[in-house]
């Protein structure tokens, strides 16, 4: 019996399918924190008898969450890259620039990136502060000191992931379903360096900057749909 899957596609198949499962994990994880811990955990601290319940879902809920969220955006990314590489091949790495495909999946791959480096390298090694205070407090000790901070910086680039992630389902989504009409002599320069200052201003806003603006689920979610269409003008009119 031949099976397909076994055949000269079927790697692609294997690492596109643990793309998928793994990207809606980490991608579920990051609206749920989003979409209605954050909202949970504000009514929580704003009454009195409720409050106690946010030290209990931070030491018990909270880490079950973030493994399956910082290990499906590892699984999400390797698999990924392997894609790419696989996708690339074939194609010759002299032609991508040219392509509609590679204008699309680079754009979504370079959001993804970030937010994959947010998880890793601000949200995780902050989130443990957070719960390691929990844990302090509920052994009847006192906050750690640095909790609040590590917990503002999570917030932050959680946010800035959401925000993120809009463009970034689009642009993977188009890379096969909206070819684009690619002037032959674009600069693909000029598009990754006009791309590379909005996203990367967008970033340090993440590390630095100020969360207000996004601070909530409709605005982020709105501002993610401008962000989508700020950088798909940008490509339609540089490409």
């Amino acid at each position: 019996m031949d099976w397909s899957f076994f055949g000269a596609n079927g790697n692609e198949m294997f690492f596109r399918l643990v793309h998928y499962f793994a990207g809606v994990v980490w991608i579920g994880m990051l609206y749920f924190f989003n979409f209605v811990q954050m909202d949970w955990f504000a009514q929580l601290m704003a009454d009195e008898k409720l409050k106690p319940a946010q030290g209990i879902a931070v030491r018990t809920l909270l880490p079950r969450v973030l493994k399956w969220f910082r290990y499906g955006a590892l699984f999400t990314f390797i698999s990924g890259v392997a894609l790419l590489g696989i996708k690339a091949k074939p194609i010759g790495f002299a032609y991508l620039g040219t392509s509609s495909w590679w204008i699309f999946i680079a754009t979504g791959a370079l959001l993804g990136t970030i937010m994959f480096l947010n998880v890793w390298l601000i949200i995780w090694p902050n989130q443990k502060i957070v719960m390691a205070s929990a844990e302090q407090v509920a052994a009847g000790g006192q906050a750690l000191p640095e909790a609040a901070g590590a917990g503002a910086k999570a917030r932050r680039a959680s946010r800035h992931n959401t925000l993120f992630s809009v463009p970034m389902l689009l642009f993977m989504g188009a890379a096969s379903h909206l070819p684009l009409n690619i002037n032959p002599d674009y600069s693909g320069w000029t598009l990754t360096a006009v791309l590379g200052l909005i996203i990367g201003g967008l970033e340090l806003n993440a590390i630095f900057g100020n969360v207000k603006p996004i601070d909530n689920t409709m605005r982020v979610t709105h501002f993610g749909v401008l962000l989508s269409v700020v950088l798909y003008a940008v490509i339609e009119m540089i490409a």
